[in-house]
């Protein structure tokens, strides 16, 4: 079933015809891969049509396996004026049929200014854009993405989720995508804290990932850390403490940490890039949420379904509530007849 298709009756201007498109999206991580979502449907609805996605050198390497662009270009948040000029002017050269601007930013409303006096058709939160929409600034991204192309005249059949299944046929299933790469045999769950120079209010406490990492051992289960440069420290402390774990932190890279998380039985951890990584790979999933920061709009989603627990200070929530989902998911029960 096609998730998204093209509205019987065309919006201002029509996206039907729409055969060069341009998808702009300049995030982070987490960005990127909600907007994978909507690029997604926007491939969907537009089949045949030669999509270029303008996005940053960040996200380059992801972008180009990504099944959804036929041309990706990594220089879309320039610094100089002369540069942001290039930039524009370019974009003008390329005469495209529509843009979709995912990022909806004031540098992508200057971008749409300087197109003036006849800008491309344009989706995005802009005043004066063929397909503007407003009103859902208070939504989940995703929704919001799902907002955005409703207003661009794309009907969808289903909500718009992140989906990374994509990744280990794209890379082949190379050997360096699966668990046995990193000593992994068995039912592992992944473990994502947040480095110790985030505030203290807003992270689960590495003393309480510990005593996961414990519970999850005596059970059969695999604690796996992962995380970037910032988390050496957790992941280090936990894998001295608790040898049965295993200590990834830095090593894989962003396709090798989608592909375990696709395999992994569980996901816990803070409000981090690799949380919605892994939920998005199909993992279910458990995020630690500050309730005093929209928790509603920072969730991950993903198809293998996501439980959030929020707290005001987010290291008073227990151990015994977090091992409680992971065994009333089912995680321990497999194990055991593994």
């Amino acid at each position: 079933m096609i998730p998204w298709r093209k509205a019987e009756s065309a919006q201002k201007g029509g996206t039907s015809d729409a055969k060069r498109l341009l998808v702009i999206q300049l995030g982070g991580v987490t960005a990127f891969v909600q907007a994978l979502a909507a690029a997604r449907a926007i491939r969907d609805a537009h089949v045949g049509a030669h999509i270029t996605l303008l996005t940053t050198e960040t996200n380059r390497a992801f972008a180009e396996k990504a099944p959804y662009f036929d041309k990706v270009e990594a220089d879309g948040k320039p610094k100089e004026p002369q540069a942001i000029t290039k930039l524009i002017a370019r974009i003008r050269a390329a005469k495209y049929d529509m843009i979709y601007d995912l990022e909806g930013s004031n540098r992508t409303a200057n971008y749409f200014q300087g197109l003036r006096p006849w800008p491309p058709r344009w989706s995005g939160p802009v005043a004066g854009a063929s397909h503007a929409f407003s009103g859902a600034e208070d939504l989940h991204p995703l929704d919001r993405y799902a907002a955005q192309l409703a207003a661009a005249g794309l009907v969808a059949n289903d909500a718009l989720t992140p989906d990374l299944s994509w990744v280990r046929p794209v890379m082949r299933d190379a050997p360096r995508m699966l668990p046995d790469y990193f000593g992994l045999r068995g039912r592992y769950v992944l473990l994502l804290p947040r480095g110790s120079d985030v505030d203290p209010n807003r992270r689960w406490p590495q003393e309480k990932y510990l005593d996961l990492a414990k519970r999850l051992a005596r059970n059969g289960v695999t604690p796996v850390v992962l995380g970037g440069p910032e988390e050496r420290p957790v992941g280090a402390y936990i894998a001295k403490e608790e040898p049965r774990a295993k200590n990834l932190v830095t090593r894989p890279d962003l396709f090798q940490c989608a592909a375990l998380a696709e395999r992994a039985a569980f996901a816990v951890g803070d409000d981090v890039d690799l949380m919605h990584v892994a939920a998005a790979a199909g993992a279910p999933c458990l995020a630690f949420l500050s309730s005093l920061s929209s928790p509603e709009q920072a969730a991950p989603r993903g198809r293998g379904g996501v439980i959030t627990l929020t707290a005001a200070v987010i290291a008073d929530l227990p151990v015994e509530q977090v091992e409680r989902q992971v065994r009333n998911c089912g995680v321990f029960q497999h194990a055991a007849t593994a």
